[in-house]
């Protein structure tokens, strides 16, 4: 099976959810914390492949809620600044297998680039509970410092 670098959000459930069929699908995962990794242009810019920039970033992200970033509007050069700055913005997990990366979490591609166990229901990269206020404060807790 695959060694996957998984850069997650530490308290996401959704991450929580990708990491375990990974591992059950048997899969060795080295987890790191996408909020604290040292990114600059040339380490961030590869996860998103051929991806519009608008697939860059996390729609759960407070700043793209509200409406403040507009990422359809969004040069790729200004977005991975942005990224680079606020961590929060980028869609997760990213994910690496030797020199392949991507971003988020579609189950069907995941399954197609290193496989994985059947499930019974679709594992995604949308936040498990996004009108849940408890979930939502207790994501924004696990991002701060």
């Amino acid at each position: 099976m695959a060694k996957v670098t998984f850069y997650e959000k530490p308290g996401c459930g959704g991450n929580a959810k990708q990491k375990a069929l990974l591992l059950a699908s048997g899969h060795d995962v080295e987890v790191r914390n996408l909020l604290t990794q040292p990114w600059d242009a040339a380490s961030l810019r590869p996860f998103f492949g051929e991806k519009p920039v608008a697939d860059w970033f996390n729609a759960s992200s407070p700043r793209v809620k509200s409406g403040e970033i507009r990422p359809n509007e969004i040069r790729p050069d200004v977005a991975i600044a942005m990224m680079i700055e606020d961590p929060l913005l980028i869609r997760r997990p990213l994910m690496q297998v030797g020199e392949h990366r991507q971003s988020g979490f579609d189950q069907a591609a995941v399954d197609a680039w290193i496989g994985l166990r059947p499930t019974e229901t679709e594992v995604t990269d949308r936040c498990l509970k996004e009108g849940d206020a408890a979930h939502a404060a207790a994501c924004r807790a696990a991002a701060e410092p």
